[in-house]
C-alpha cells in the first residue's frame, strides 16, 4: 500500500537517529538544525509473529514479510508556517505523508543543544502543532474566499464545503487541530481532499535516555507527553533512539539477549512500526503455499476483490472467490487440509470484507 508515516519534530530531538534505526539507511544525523533538508524515505518490515508461525507450519521455499514506509522530515522551528528556517519546504513534505509520528525529546543532555535552550516536551509539541495549525488556517482562509463566492450563487457543492470550512476555521482559530472536528462520512471525504496538516492521524514518540528506557514510567517528561496525548486520544510510544540504532544491527538471539539485558520485552521500533501501521488503518492478510508464505498489507474495510488487487490487478479484475481461513483456525487445525475437514475454510465472494489475519487463496479467471 502506498501509504507513509512522516517523522517530525524540532531539531535535535532524535528524529534522524530514530530513522537510521528504523531503516538502517544512514540518514545524516548531526548536532545542529537543518541537517536533514530533503526528506529521507525508507522501507521497513512490519514485525508480525504470525508470519513465522505460518512458515513453521507450511515449510515454504521462502517467506516474505509486508513492508511499511517512513519519511524522515527535517526539524520544524517556530515560524515555519511563515517560512522561518526552511519552513515552507518542510511543511510541503509533511503534506505529502498520510500520518505523523511526532518525536519529542524527553531527556536532558548538556552535549546536545536544544533549539529553545531548555527541555520542555509540551512546549515542543505545541510549537509544532501551532505551526501546523497556522499553515492550515491560511489554507482554509484562502479556500473560504474562493468557495464563498460560489456558495453565494447557491451552488450545492460549494454550500456544503463552505459549511465545513467555517467549522474548521473556528477550530483552528481556537488552536485545535482539524482532526478534532466531528464530520459525517460524506463531509470527511471533502476534508480529506483539502490535505490539511492537522487532519492527519498523529502519534507521539517520547525519546528517552539510555538509563531511563526500562523505567519510562518514572520519567516526568514522558508522563507530561502521555497526559497531553490523552486529550487528543493519541498514542504515545516510548523509545531510546540511540539504543534502537544499536538494536537495529542485531538479529535473533543476540537481539533478544540485548533487550533482556536492558529490561525490556520488545524494541521501541517494533512498537512504533505497528502503531504507525494501525494509525493508518492498515491490516495484514496472508497467502501460504509451498512456494512462499507472504504477508500483504490492506486497508481495513477492503473487500476481497480489492485485497486480491493488492497482489495483482488481474486478480481483482478476474476475481471469482476467496478461499479463506483465519490464522487462528489454521494454526489450531495444524494444516490447511485439517482446517478444511473441520469446516473452518470458507468460500467468500465479492462482498466479503477481509479481516486482519485471514489466510487467503484467491481464485480468478482473466
Amino acid at each position: 500500500m502506498a501509504l507513509t508515516a512522516g517523522i517530525v519534530g524540532l531539531p535535535n530531538v532524535g528524529k534522524s537517529t530514530l530513522f537510521n534505526a528504523i531503516t538502517q539507511a544512514g540518514a545524516e544525523s548531526a548536532n545542529y538544525p537543518f541537517c536533514t533538508i530533503d526528506p529521507n524515505v525508507g522501507i521497513v518490515e512490519v514485525p508480525d509473529h504470525r508470519l513465522q508461525k505460518l512458515t513453521d507450519l507450511v515449510q515454504p521455499k521462502k517467506t516474505v514479510p509486508t513492508a511499511f514506509e517512513f519519511t524522515d522530515i527535517a526539524g520544524i522551528v517556530k515560524g515555519a508556517s511563515k517560512g522561518e528556517g526552511l519552513g515552507n519546504k518542510f511543511l510541503s513534505h509533511i503534506r505529502q505523508v498520510d500520518a505523523i509520528c511526532q518525536v519529542v525529546r524527553c531527556f536532558a543532555d548538556d552535549n546536545i543543544t536544544h533549539v529553545s535552550g531548555k527541555v520542555n516536551p509540551i512546549d515542543d509539541i505545541e510549537v509544532i502543532n501551532l505551526e501546523l495549525i497556522l499553515a492550515d488556517l491560511e489554507s482554509v482562509d484562502k479556500r473560504i474566499d474562493r468557495v464563498g463566492k460560489m456558495a453565494k450563487q447557491k451552488d450545492k457543492g460549494a454550500l456544503a464545503e463552505h459549511e465545513i470550512l467555517v467549522s474548521l476555521k473556528a477550530a483552528l482559530e481556537a488552536e485545535k487541530p482539524a482532526r478534532s472536528v466531528e464530520f459525517t462520512e460524506e463531509q470527511q471525504k471533502i476534508v480529506k481532499g483539502m490535505h490539511l496538516l492537522t487532519a492527519k492521524p498523529t502519534l507521539y514518540v517520547a525519546n528517552v535516555s539510555e538509563d531511563e528506557v526500562a523505567n519510562a514510567d518514572d520519567n516526568e517528561y514522558v508522563q507530561q507527553v502521555r497526559d497531553y496525548a490523552a486529550n487528543e486520544n493519541a498514542e504515545v510510544i516510548v523509545i531510546c533512539a540511540k539504543i534502537e540504532e544499536e538494536i537495529a544491527e542485531l538479529e535473533g538471539e543476540e537481539k533478544e539477549m540485548f533487550l533482556s539485558e536492558l529490561g525490556i520485552e520488545e524494541s521501541g521500533l517494533d512498537q512504533l512500526i505497528r502503531a504507525s501501521y494501525n494509525l493508518l488503518g492498515l491490516a495484514t492478510y496472508f497467502t501460504a503455499g509451498v512456494q512462499e508464505v507472504r504477508a500483504w498489507t490492506f486497508r481495513k474495510g477492503m473487500k476481497a476483490p480489492q485485497c486480491a488487487g493488492v497482489i495483482h490487478t488481474d486478480f481483482e479484475r478476474g476475481f471469482i472467490r476467496a478461499e479463506t481461513v483465519s490464522y487462528t483456525d489454521l494454526l489450531e487445525a495444524g494444516s490447511h487440509g485439517a482446517a478444511k475437514e473441520a469446516g473452518k475454510v470458507r468460500l467468500e465472494g465479492k462482498e466479503y470484507i477481509v479481516n486482519d489475519g485471514d489466510v487467503i487463496h484467491f481464485r480468478f479467471n482473466v
